[in-house]
């Protein structure tokens, strides 16, 4: 079944010029020097764009996206540092990426490949190849029921039912509220306690119908809180 929250392979002309305005800003600037400078005048700028849509009344969402974007971009420049910006470490740029996001947004991607300089599509083969990166927007909370060969033979097909009934979605869907994402996992190394599910961190070796509703709730109640 088709994942309820769809990956957007094309980028909107919106943000194919936004980008292209980045790119050309940056044209002098490399990740290996001081960004300060690059990111300040953008934002002055961008605060000037807004004084003027106030004078006249047309005030939106964009300065708010477009700084959102910045802060983004200064991020994946700060990792991209941390690895001297060498192709070869492009995986773990990726993961690291993930890890600061929960998933791969667009262009993120697009940005990666201009300051490493990897052709975008080397990067989708990565990201499409390894099952830890995701394309899609994920739910704050991740559960992954494993599929390997001793959990299939206690009883992850069970399980997996289980968690569907609980969570009410299906393998590969994330929930409308984004709360949470299922996944099917061919292995997660715990085979002692087969079957087994991961939630964010936590591993639950066969939990009942009772653990996974209170899994659930407290994953709620923490959404809540936040």
């Amino acid at each position: 079944m088709q994942a309820k929250v769809k990956s957007k392979k094309s980028t909107s002309d919106k943000q194919s010029v936004l980008l292209k305005a980045f790119e050309a800003l940056g044209e002098s600037y490399s990740p290996e020097y001081d960004s300060t400078a690059f990111y300040d005048e953008l934002q002055f700028l961008e605060t000037q764009a807004e004084g003027y849509a106030k004078s006249i009344g047309q005030v939106d969402n964009k300065k708010k996206a477009i700084l959102d974007t910045v802060r983004q971009f200064r991020t994946v420049d700060t990792i991209i540092k941390r690895y001297k910006n060498k192709k070869s470490a492009m995986i773990q740029i990726l993961l690291d990426v993930q890890n600061e996001f929960s998933w791969l947004p667009e262009h993120i991607l697009h940005w990666i490949s201009a300051r490493v300089d990897v052709p975008i599509s080397k990067i989708y083969t990565i990201a499409d190849f390894y099952e830890v990166l995701s394309l899609e927007p994920v739910g704050e909370h991740i559960i992954q029921v494993c599929q390997g060969t001793a959990c299939h033979v206690r009883g992850s097909s069970e399980l997996m039912r289980r968690v569907s009934a609980i969570f009410g979605i299906e393998p590969g869907e994330t929930d409308p509220d984004m709360v949470f994402t299922l996944k099917a996992v061919h292995c997660l190394g715990c085979c002692a306690l087969a079957p087994v599910i991961k939630v964010d961190e936590q591993y639950y070796g066969n939990p009942s119908m009772d653990d996974l509703k209170e899994i659930c709730d407290s994953c709620r109640e923490k959404e809540m809180a936040a």
